[in-house]
């Protein structure tokens, strides 16, 4: 079982997003999240840009391997990265590494994350926190900080993990429970469902057809 950063973040949302995506049921989706994905889209490609824009071109890399013994490496910002390691995956938007100055000082490991959001929310800031673990264990040596970039001014905000970490290794602990179960969550309904924007949804289907129903017509 892998547990992706998609599927990390589907299980923020809802832990039925998650289960259902786990299986590869299709996604119907609703006119706000798809609102939500094309303004990410759109933000996530602005902003890399201008990060870009910030490092000379001789320092960028385009999915460069990433290993604990990279002191070889000679870039500075890497895009298109992707991680997978003790059954977690993951896609940061971003990763800046920066090169150890003075005797006995190590390499750092930054992850970055773009979310068009001007407020962000502790889940944004988990999303990226999983995507430090991943890189974490990958290197073989700690990632305590992460960026986001946020907003329509493309603030940036610094987030420090371990402040997060024991709620990020209750999360991880709640999907592993979950994608090994045969069964979807418990039943739990949530007016106010940032996903369905706004509308009822559901967190089981445990053969009620009228349940089924209302969570198909809210949009997942």
């Amino acid at each position: 079982m892998i547990i992706s950063s998609s599927l990390f973040e589907a299980y923020l949302e809802c832990p039925t997003k998650c289960w259902l995506r786990s299986r590869g049921e299709p996604n119907t989706g609703n006119a706000y999240a798809e609102w939500a994905r094309l303004q990410n889209e759109t933000h996530f490609e602005n902003g890399l840009k201008q990060l870009l824009e910030t490092f000379p071109e001789s320092d960028h890399a385009m999915g460069p391997p990433i290993f604990d013994h990279a002191k070889e490496a000679t870039w500075r910002l890497a895009i298109d990265v992707r991680l997978q390691t003790d059954g977690l995956e993951s896609r940061p938007h971003a990763v800046e590494r920066i090169a150890p100055v003075g005797r006995g000082r190590s390499i750092q490991f930054i992850p970055y994350r773009f979310q068009f959001a001007n407020k962000l929310a502790k889940n944004d800031k988990l999303s990226l926190a999983f995507d430090a673990l991943v890189l974490s264990r990958t290197v073989g040596r700690e990632v305590s900080v992460g960026k986001i970039v946020h907003g329509n001014g493309h603030s940036m905000l610094k987030v420090k993990f371990p402040s997060i970490d024991g709620e990020l290794q209750k999360r991880i602990k709640g999907i592993t429970v979950l994608l090994t179960e045969n069964l979807p969550p418990e039943l739990v309904l949530n007016r106010h469902c940032a996903v369905s924007g706004g509308f009822w949804h559901i967190a089981t289907l445990r053969g009620n057809t009228a349940l089924r129903s209302l969570w198909e017509r809210s949009g997942h």
